[in-house]
C-alpha cells in the first residue's frame, strides 16, 4: 500500500520577514508573531507547541504541549515529572520546542535547556487550574502501561468524592519547565519555496546573532 503525496503543494504568500522587521530581540519578534497567531481567529490554540526530547533508548520523540507563560528567561509548561518527556528532560534537558501557525505560513523553532521551576511557581499554577484538571494529575500515571480506561474513571470518581469539600495540593511530582532558549529561529512560508528563516544564536555576552538562512 503507498499513498502519493507528490501533488501536496501550496503556495505561500501572506506575508515575508525581512531584516528591516526583525526584531533585535528573539523574545519580542516571539510576542510580536504570538500575539498575531492568538488575534488572527484562524489558529486553535496558539500556544499548542511540539517539545522534543531524547529518550533513555537514544531516539528522539515530540509530543504537543501547551505554553503556559514566557518572558525574556524563557518558555514555561508544566507536566508530570515522572512521565516519559519529564524524565527525558530531567536526564537530558537539551530540548527543542516548535510552533507551526500554518494559517500564518509561519513557524519558530527553540533550541534551549529546560529546568525544573521552583516549586513555589508550580504550586500557583497548580492552585489556578480548574478543580478537574487538578484531579486529572493526580488520577494518572502518566506514561506508565494502563489496562483499560476503567481504572482512570473509578479513581477519578474515588478523588471526586475524597476532595469533594477539600483544596487540592500540588502532587510533587508534578510542575512546570523553564526552557531557556540558546538559539531561535523564525521561518515565513514565501513563494517558489523560497522562504525567509533568520536564525537568533546567545552569545556569550547573552547578546543575539542574527543570520539569514537558505530555505
Amino acid at each position: 500500500m503507498q499513498d502519493n503525496l507528490h501533488d501536496y503543494r501550496k503556495s505561500y504568500t501572506k506575508s515575508a520577514l525581512t531584516r528591516d522587521n526583525l526584531d533585535a530581540n528573539p523574545m519580542q519578534q516571539f510576542r510580536t508573531w504570538f500575539y498575531e497567531a492568538d488575534n488572527s481567529n484562524t489558529v486553535d490554540e496558539a500556544n499548542a507547541m511540539s517539545v522534543s526530547t531524547i529518550g533513555e533508548d537514544g531516539f528522539p520523540k515530540s509530543r504537543v504541549v501547551l505554553l503556559k507563560s514566557y518572558n525574556e528567561n524563557g518558555f514555561v509548561f508544566y507536566t508530570n515529572y515522572n512521565s516519559e518527556k519529564g524524565q527525558a528532560l530531567i536526564n537530558n534537558p537539551k530540548t527543542c520546542l516548535s510552533f507551526f501557525w500554518p494559517a500564518l505560513e509561519r513557524q519558530v523553532i527553540i533550541k534551549g535547556v529546560a529546568e525544573k521551576l521552583p516549586e513555589h511557581q508550580s504550586d500557583n499554577y497548580f492552585a489556578s487550574r480548574p478543580k478537574g484538571s487538578q484531579l486529572g494529575a493526580l488520577v494518572s500515571p502518566q506514561s506508565q502501561v494502563i489496562k483499560n480506561r476503567t481504572i482512570l474513571e473509578d479513581k477519578l470518581k474515588e478523588l471526586e468524592e475524597d476532595y469533594a469539600h477539600k483544596e487540592i495540593n500540588r502532587p510533587r511530582n508534578w510542575g512546570g519547565f523553564l526552557v531557556k532558549p540558546q538559539s531561535i529561529e523564525f521561518w515565513q512560508g514565501r513563494p517558489n519555496r523560497l522562504h525567509d528563516r533568520f536564525l537568533f544564536t546567545l552569545q556569550e555576552d547573552f547578546d543575539w546573532k542574527i543570520e539569514r538562512l537558505a530555505p
